[in-house]
């Protein structure tokens, strides 16, 4: 077997993913990976052909809190971080992988450290504009008091 986290079915006449969990569980994870609105068009279709099961779809919704979240995939990425950050069993991969992960940060905050100058930049433009113009407003109003007197 492997240690990776996809399970592999190495007996069978072609290897397939092994489902986890029984219909119910399968089902969820599916309509999460839909979204919110394969939940809603469920529940929905539930309703309309047999009643029971749209109102228990709503139920199951309301008691889940998926009805209310902004986002069903929230534990998709929590989960995402954790199997990222998990060791695959194979050093040289492992060493590869957090080789690349350091790299990634390092640009992000390189590229965060960029925009938060440009930013400062461009409210330093914008101030320095705006004094100009504060400036030469002063001296329009400076020219027309003389001119009235």
């Amino acid at each position: 077997m492997s240690t990776s986290t996809t399970n592999i079915d190495y007996t069978a006449p072609y290897a397939r993913e092994v489902r986890q969990g029984n219909w119910f569980t399968r089902a969820e994870a599916w309509l999460d990976d839909k979204g919110k609105g394969a939940w809603i068009a469920a529940m929905v279709l539930g309703f309309i052909f047999v009643w029971p099961v749209g109102l228990a779809i709503l139920a199951y919704m309301i008691w889940s809190k998926r009805m209310f979240s902004g986002n069903c995939a929230a534990k998709r990425t929590r989960h995402s971080y954790r199997a990222a950050t998990k060791s695959s069993g194979n050093t040289a991969f492992d060493a590869y992988k957090q080789d690349t992960l350091r790299r990634l940060e390092e640009e992000q905050q390189q590229f965060e450290d960029f925009l938060q100058r440009l930013r400062e930049a461009k409210d330093k433009a914008e101030f320095d504009q705006f004094m100009e113009d504060r400036a030469k407003r002063r001296d329009d109003d400076g020219d027309e008091s003389e001119n009235a007197a």
